[in-house]
């Protein structure tokens, strides 16, 4: 076959798109020949695969996989990459399956093309979530092999090279997509080179008017600096020579989209974005990147406040460098970058540099901990859904973080607005589901403090301690929130199956029995029946309000005829700690001891009414869905009560009413306060109480107050 008669496409504007050629010929230069001839065969096999199929651009589709290939080759990956590059859309688009690839190229192939296929053969209920369903597949594939990514952002940089073709509606999806998804990927794994192409092309697709206005822009400004740059190179080189330090030194310019993205951040117009322009220089060692820092400081003032040691410090992705900001000629302020040929690697391929094939490397496995050190957290997130792998991974993708120390003074990395909790997760998973206090320079520190750059912090453990589900509310990195989230659907369990086993006794009792009662194996036996794997499952179900007590009662009578006698429906008793199984309903706030009924929502499990609450009466239309409910006589715990204190518009009467109710042992949860005239407002607070009587002491403490008109406690 010629390889080169059926791979050439055109990408839109006339461009030709890489064909298998090139790309044969890119590889011979740093593959051995025998994993050449492999992507050959594996090219020939996707081109029949694909056979007849056409992109929408109108050229042969295999031109596709080859493009994706090319730009794995570029950042040299090995054959193994390549070759599933080739492959990676033969599963999703034609009649091939993953087992016929991993019988013809190995499982290993087979693995990295399974990763990155999509799951077109689900049922989703919609788009949204088959994307995130899809996207979590491919992260957890990630935790496996780091170059299922790979694969992924470079298929994600030829779809945007070639998305021209894409009517706009679906470009300006695709551009949202590669923005707030695969570029910060790219970011996070360091492989800056694809992470520049995929903001730049989702930038001008998402926003071709403020791209073209910028481009014009930096266009003129390019032609009022030409002057300078060369001089200011020059200048550095000159002094490296001097110095006997063997360096490279060349311009750059910032791209379009990180301009563009530093206008938003700082909120400035383009003239007051001051580095656009830069120098890099890359030298030989960690220690003349320092000298040449000196150099440079020699020749140009520094800008105060404008040097960043990433030398000593890394990024989060592996990125190390020393930037600092010069005043150059006439003023003009020119970023200097200063690193290593090693980090310069880094810099541009990330943690694909630890992929590029090297001869005599057969294991690529421990050059990849940097990576890891994100991926592995990854892998906690099984459990969870995939709209919440996408929610976790998105948040804990963008690059601004915040580097804290240990009290052994070892670096630790957390995302912008970590707090001490974030921090315990961080060290590890026992240490933060067993923290209870925490010091921050030394100092005791409530858990939800926000943690500052250099600040030390010592996490303080206790034996049998719990995760507090509030830290739900304000941890901000992935890794925590999952574990978090994990014990809570833990305890959530645990306390169905209490509270489910209480219903269903409730139930059983109108028959005068009990579950302790039924024939010995009669629970497993009627939750095989409905497709449980066992009783405690079919309690837990119960306890969550899907499966209704009465009906599942009916269900586990004895079967020989004989009907036991009915005596009346017995009460649930309500202590107030059942925890997150039973809730109380914020359309009434019921209190000890308001009569109650108890609604049993598929999920939630029991939401706590009023009996004179007005939502009450719609729910009498599921009979099966309520039962009578009771307190017990003490419940140990404090309720929400929300009351209306209707006031006249005086200087300082919320903070008197506020301390007013503070004095009575209340703690308030929330307030809002609502304009009812020129001279009177209703401020209306969710307090904690005990019961119906301490919140009869506060509305009575509230009452005697001189700007107070009335007081009423809401009822739905």
């Amino acid at each position: 076959m010629s390889y080169a008669s059926t791979l050439l496409g055109f990408l839109p504007g006339g461009r030709r798109a890489p064909g298998i050629a090139q790309l044969i010929s890119k590889l011979e230069s740093y593959l051995p020949p025998d994993h050449v001839d492999r992507i050959r065969e594996a090219y020939e096999y996707a081109d029949a695969a694909h056979k007849g199929q056409k992109r929408r651009s109108g050229e042969p589709y295999i031109t596709h996989p080859v493009a994706v290939a090319d730009v794995l080759a570029d950042l040299r990956m090995d054959g193994a990459t390549i070759a599933a590059a080739i492959l990676h859309d033969v599963v999703e688009d034609t009649v091939a399956s993953t087992q016929e690839i991993a019988e013809r190229y190995g499982q290993e192939i087979a693995d990295i093309v399974d990763g990155v296929t999509k799951l077109d053969q689900i049922q989703f209920k919609n788009r949204q979530e088959a994307q995130a369903e899809s996207f979590r597949k491919m992260l957890l594939a990630m935790v496996r092999d780091i170059r299922v990514i790979m694969v992924k952002l470079a298929d994600r940089v030829h779809n945007m090279r070639t998305l021209g073709a894409m009517p706009p509606a679906k470009r300006r999806l695709v551009a949202r997509e590669t923005l707030d998804i695969y570029a910060p990927i790219a970011n996070r794994l360091g492989i800056h080179s694809i992470k520049l192409e995929l903001e730049e092309l989702g930038f001008k697709s998402l926003y071709p008017k403020r791209y073209r206005v910028i481009e014009r822009e930096l266009k003129r400004a390019r032609g009022n600096q030409k002057e300078f740059l060369p001089k200011i190179t020059d200048n550095l080189r000159r002094a490296l020579e001097r110095a006997g330090i063997d360096g490279k030194v060349e311009a750059r310019e910032k791209h379009l989209f990180s301009v563009y993205a530093k206008m938003r951040r700082k909120k400035v117009a383009l003239n007051e974005v001051i580095d656009v322009f830069g120098v890099r220089v890359v030298v030989s060692g960690v220690d003349e990147c320092y000298r040449t820092l000196g150099l440079a400081h020699g020749l140009y003032r520094p800008m105060p406040g404008r040097f960043k040691d990433y030398i000593a410090i890394p990024r989060v992705n592996g990125y190390q460098s020393l930037h600092t900001t010069l005043f150059g000629p006439n003023g003009m302020p020119i970023e200097v970058q200063i690193r290593t040929a090693e980090m310069h690697e880094m810099a541009e391929s990330g943690i694909a540099a630890h992929w590029t094939y090297k001869t005599g490397e057969k294991d690529g496995i421990a050059r990849q901990e940097r990576a890891r050190e994100w991926l592995k957290n990854v892998a906690q997130l099984q459990e969870a859904s995939a709209e919440e792998v996408l929610e976790s991974v998105k948040v804990d993708l963008f690059p601004d973080k915040v580097y804290v120390f240990t009290p052994k003074g070892d670096i630790m990395r957390l995302p912008r607005g970590a707090t001490c909790v974030d921090f315990a997760y961080a060290v590890h998973t026992d240490v933060g589901n067993r923290c209870v206090a925490a010091k921050v320079d030394r100092r005791l520190a409530p858990l939800r403090t926000v943690l500052r750059n250099g600040q030390t912090v010592e996490v303080i453990t206790a034996k049998g301690a719990q995760p507090n589900p509030a830290w739900a509310s304000f941890v901000v990195s992935a890794k925590a929130r999952a574990a978090i989230r994990q014990y809570l659907k833990g305890l959530k369990r645990g306390e169905a199956v209490d509270l489910g086993a209480r219903l269903l006794n409730q139930a059983l009792e109108e028959f005068k029995l009990s579950v302790r009662s039924l024939p010995a194996g009669r629970l497993d036996q009627v939750a095989g029946t409905l497709g449980f794997q066992n009783g405690k499952e079919l309690l837990e179900k119960i306890g969550l309000g899907e499966r209704p007590a009465p009906l599942m009662a009916r269900r586990l009578l004895p079967r020989d005829g004989e009907m036991p006698e009915v005596g009346p429906q017995m009460p649930l008793s309500i202590a107030g700690t059942e925890g997150l199984v039973v809730s109380y309903a914020r359309c009434c706030f019921p209190l000890p001891p308001d009569a109650i009924v108890a609604y049993l929502s598929s999920g939630r499990g029991v939401v706590i009414h009023r009996d004179n609450c007005g939502n009450v009466a719609g729910f009498r239309k599921q009979p099966e869905k309520w039962i009578p409910a009771v307190w017990e006589k003490q419940p140990n715990r404090t309720f929400r009560a929300e009351i209306k204190v209707h006031v006249s518009n005086r200087m300082g009467v919320l903070a008197q009413v506020a301390a007013q109710i503070a004095a009575q042992e209340t703690n308030i949860d929330h307030v809002n306060v609502t304009a009812e005239g020129d001279h009177t407002s209703m401020i209306t607070l969710e307090i904690e109480v005990r019961d119906r009587s301490h919140l009869a002491r506060v509305v009575r403490a509230i009452k005697v107050m001189p700007d107070v008109l009335r007081v009423e406690r809401t009822l739905a």
